[in-house]
């Protein structure tokens, strides 16, 4: 068993460059202590007007896992990882009771009366504008959660694979959301303990994809 006492953590930069995508992972539990801190520095991402629209399920019951692999065209990393974070989105979370969001940014100073009155009209109304866009809008707020997860986890002696191939549908059965329009899945993320190295393949130059003001004057430094 890989012992997840006394991880010096990595800063955050040497995370960044660090970090691969695992395609192959150790059965070694996570600690639980552990994986709550991962939760914790997961949900710590920022969002939308603090709404938080994320739905992140952990799934670790083998036959659970079994569903999920299945519905993401039988990838073994989701079985052979001790969890994996299914991000869920939902798209209709700024129109839901936002009492807690707002009494809790009151209480911690963040934010002033009139900021609190300002997001009562405000989010609805900004919701209400989003149109066939809400969904887009809580997916982007769950890749940033999930960007949030693999750093922390690389950070602590972990490692993780982005998965972008999955069905939907099958995915949302597996978390028990098949019945609800409002929910789409972000992205799926299998944790654990990397089985395999993975050197860095490198990147395109700056000034292939990086431009100043406009997309027609690359970036040269």
């Amino acid at each position: 068993m890989t012992s997840n006492t006394q991880i010096k953590a990595l800063d955050v930069p040497t995370a960044i460059v660090q970090r691969r995508s695992i395609k192959t992972f150790k059965s070694d539990p996570i600690s639980p202590e552990l994986l709550k801190q991962l939760v914790e520095l997961t949900v710590a991402a920022p969002s939308s007007f603090n709404v938080q629209s994320w739905r992140i399920v952990l799934v670790q019951d083998e036959a659970q896992k079994a569903a999920l692999c299945a519905a993401s065209w039988n990838q073994k990393q989701i079985i052979q990882a001790p969890v994996t974070f299914v991000f869920a989105a939902d798209a209709a979370a700024g129109e839901q009771d936002l009492t807690p969001i707002l009494e809790q940014g009151a209480a911690t100073g963040a934010w002033n009366e009139g900021t609190v009155n300002y997001f009562k009209s405000a989010i609805p109304q900004f919701q209400a504008g989003l149109g066939d866009k809400r969904r887009e809008y809580a997916i982007k707020d769950a890749m940033i959660a999930a960007t949030n997860l693999v750093l922390a986890a690389e950070s602590l002696g972990l490692s993780t694979c982005f998965m972008n191939g999955w069905i939907e549908e099958q995915v949302k059965a597996v978390i028990g959301a098949e019945n609800d329009p409002d929910i789409g899945i972000a992205v799926v993320v299998p944790v654990g303990y990397a089985a395999e190295p993975r050197l860095n393949p490198g990147r395109l130059p700056l000034s292939v994809n990086v431009s100043v003001d406009r997309l027609d004057n690359p970036y040269q430094r």
